[in-house]
């Protein structure tokens, strides 16, 4: 016994010296701006799965409380390396459903008044950020990065389902704190700049609670590398966001590290969200929406459709694409393709634990299939190859030199090609042919194919001389990925 204790101790040692692995904060790659760096350099790529409840608990009062490590474990086995961390303002009732949801723990602390348990918004509950720092750097330890949610548009009534709304039990309504604040905020179901709603600049006394939480969720984890922080999901007026962005900035420019800020969409806002708005903002990564909005009332020539054709990113903004943003309940190994070929960094709206609660299935007609399969179950048949791919593209995504790789449709018959010409290329074939212009290519390749529905790959047994067209055609007769290297 006396020998093996040094043992245990140097083993535990070793893991305390060897976790958070990382080569400092992420920033924006100075040569690329589709993908962020560290201090080593090189591009780094981002791909994974969130669901709802990673943070807090998010669920019905008989299930289960969330399985963390084993959320962590499925990510490291699918090979992902990115946590979009939910967080959740309210302590009861859920937009989507009439069933009973839960959610804490919340970072304020409760007092009893008169008998009623309500919120002391003047004092922090200190077991939020313990979990809020213990569940970041766990994941750090993992080699997986997460962006810290700051708000939580769905915290207020988005009035889907009468009789179930989340206002009721956020502490800025002025029932249920005892600080009398939060009486000038409306509560109508959007973001509204010149109404004063939650998540606006004219939302009263508000502003400087929201202001004080934001620093402490920042001094909270401001040590960890692995931290992006993103201000809402799905919610805030732009006016508002670009205030909490810059006011993330500002407050990390005195602490000894800075991390990336991130901007999302959101559609119920007004004025209206649009993805100019994104692009324009002063986030240092952002997560757009597919567009019909934008074409139909901004005169765009085209169509922004990010779930079936993402556009081609121009570098000016990393772009974190989450299929939440596209189509709820939704995601498929295609899109994951499509998305990293373009200069995406794709992730996935995770159904690994359902949303909480039942949906109306009449009225959610669209997550419903004979057999009584949903959208919100883990095991949905598009999710797994889903998870698997986005591992597989970030195996890739590391062995290639990723700074010099740019989105170049014209050079694909397919329009989906990632190259640095003459160098690299990766080609998606979603029907296994192509048509590819090497002409300012003359040299030797070599040849690797992987096919995302079998998880296989194939190396050829020639080289590929460039130089002119070359008609292309996969051995396999579905979805192919061609990767060329210069010999």
């Amino acid at each position: 016994m006396k020998k093996v204790l040094p043992l245990v101790l140097f083993l535990f040692t070793l893991l305390q010296l060897t976790a958070q692995q990382f080569n400092g904060p992420l920033r924006v790659h100075p040569e690329n701006g589709r993908y962020f760096t560290d201090n080593s350099g090189k591009a780094i790529y981002l791909t994974g799965s969130h669901t709802w409840a990673n943070f807090q608990e998010s669920r019905t009062p008989d299930e289960a409380l969330f399985d963390y490590q084993g959320y962590l474990k499925m990510m490291k086995d699918h090979n992902h390396n990115f946590i979009r961390q939910w967080t959740w303002e309210h302590a009861k009732n859920a937009s989507w459903t009439t069933d009973e949801v839960v959610f804490g723990p919340l970072a304020y602390k409760t007092v009893k008044k008169k008998g009623k348990v309500k919120y002391d918004i003047t004092k922090w509950n200190e077991a939020y950020f313990e979990r809020l720092y213990s569940r970041t750097k766990e994941a750090g330890d993992k080699g997986i990065y997460v962006s810290v949610m700051l708000f939580e548009g769905w915290s207020q009534n988005r009035l889907e389902t009468p009789g179930s709304d989340p206002w009721e039990y956020h502490p800025f309504n002025p029932k249920n704190n005892i600080n009398g604040v939060g009486k000038s905020v409306q509560n109508n179901g959007f973001d509204d700049e010149e109404m004063g709603t939650l998540h606006s600049t004219n939302n009263g006394d508000l502003l400087k609670l929201q202001e004080a939480y934001v620093k402490k969720v920042i001094e909270t984890v401001n040590d960890l590398d692995n931290v992006l922080f993103e201000i809402i999901n799905e919610g805030g007026t732009k006016k508002w966001q670009y205030y909490m962005v810059n006011l993330v900035k500002e407050l990390e420019k005195s602490m000894p590290k800075q991390h990336p800020v991130g901007m999302t969409h959101s559609s119920v806002v007004s004025p209206p969200m649009f993805n100019d708005d994104l692009w324009e903002s002063p986030a240092d990564w952002i997560s757009p929406a597919t567009e019909p909005i934008s074409w139909m009332y901004k005169g765009t020539d085209y169509l922004q459709d990010y779930k079936l054709d993402p556009p081609a990113n121009t570098g000016e903004k990393v772009v974190i694409l989450d299929t939440d943003h596209l189509g709820g309940h939704w995601g498929t190994y295609m899109w994951a393709w499509k998305s990293f070929v373009r200069g995406h960094n794709p992730i996935f709206m995770d159904s690994w634990v359902p949303l909480a609660g039942n949906y109306d299935r009449e009225k959610n007609a669209t997550i419903f299939y004979i057999g009584g399969v949903t959208k919100n179950d883990a095991d949905h048949p598009d999710y797994e190859p889903l998870r698997k791919n986005m591992g597989h593209i970030l195996a890739l995504a590391d062995r290639i030199d990723l700074v010099h790789m740019t989105p170049q449709d014209q050079l694909s018959s397919t329009r989906f090609c990632l190259a640095n010409p003459g160098e690299e290329y990766v080609v998606y074939l979603p029907e296994g042919k192509a048509t590819l212009d090497l002409r300012d290519a003359d040299v030797e390749f070599v040849v690797e194919w992987f096919f995302p529905v079998l998880e296989r790959t194939i190396k050829g047994t020639e080289t590929l001389k460039g130089g002119s067209y070359k008609a292309i055609v996969s051995p396999f007769t579905g979805a192919s990925v061609l990767y060329l290297k210069k010999r």
